[in-house]
């Protein structure tokens, strides 16, 4: 009992000692650390939602003044639309006017329903092109294999651009894609996965609408090479397409048509 200790655990404990080496358990030391980090955490959390508990307001009040100012913008550019419509149709009947005055016929009126610059009524086919209910990646066989696009199950720009040229090869006399009049200046494009018909965006579904004889023309598209483009994108990728003949369709004007060579003739007719 009176050398109970080794000497060896003297000379240890006398080295660490000399060494600076604290003698607590690597344990306690463990446990001790892990708690001083716990400690940090939890302050570093509370000091965190303390400052987000304070920004919030802020940050709310920011957002519905964005929303607001959104609201507001939306509500002016619809009025200016309105407007532009209005000054749209009251052109359009004074130039029909100054037509029938100045011994215009029947073809002053078709040459404006061809170029889209007056709204037109009759029977057609409207064509409902929408994308596949789970658009997802898919492999490259197929119309789109070297399109480029991952996501086949979306309607792309293409896709709609070989379904107006069908429609117009098929005898459409007025083509339209979700209320946009379409022209022989129109054009549809991308921008990222949404398509926009003469800068202006879409979203699906697309509605087709096409003025025409609507058995002819619906027959004549689904046999032609663009309805069967379009009979494999169902087919194939799960694209949601329906054509119908519809009696009576209404199509509005185009939203500008600009005259870019012809200049008004100052000769009079000797013959």
């Amino acid at each position: 009992m009176d050398h109970s200790l080794d000497d060896g655990y003297a000379e240890a404990a006398a080295r660490k000692r000399a060494a600076g080496e604290s003698g607590m358990p690597k344990t306690v030391r463990a446990k001790l650390g892990l708690a001083a980090g716990l400690v940090l955490a939890a302050l570093v959390v509370t000091v965190g939602a303390a400052q987000a508990r304070v920004s919030a307001p802020v940050v709310a009040k920011e957002r519905q003044e964005l929303i607001d100012r959104i609201d507001r913008e939306t509500a002016a550019a619809d009025k200016l639309e309105d407007t532009v419509d209005k000054l749209r149709a009251e052109v359009s009947a004074r130039q029909r006017r100054a037509l029938r005055h100045s011994g215009g016929d029947s073809r002053a009126d078709l040459v404006g329903v061809l170029a889209g610059a007056v709204d037109v009524h009759g029977p057609g086919v409207k064509l409902v092109v929408d994308d596949a209910k789970e658009a997802g990646s898919g492999g490259g066989d197929g119309p789109r294999g070297t399109s480029g696009f991952s996501d086949t199950g979306r309607v792309r720009d293409r896709d709609m651009q070989r379904v107006v040229n069908g429609l117009w090869q098929s005898g459409a006399e007025a083509v339209s894609i979700n209320g946009q009049r379409l022209t022989a200046l129109s054009a549809i494009r991308a921008a990222g996965d949404a398509i926009l018909v003469d800068n202006r965006p879409l979203v699906p579904p697309y509605t087709v609408l096409a003025v025409g004889d609507g058995n002819e023309l619906s027959t004549r598209f689904q046999d032609s090479p663009d309805g069967l483009y379009l009979d494999a994108l169902r087919d194939n990728y799960g694209i949601r397409a329906s054509i119908s003949v519809e009696s009576d369709l209404r199509l509005p004007a185009a939203p500008s048509v600009i005259v870019r060579t012809a200049q008004p003739s100052t000769e009079k007719d000797t013959s």
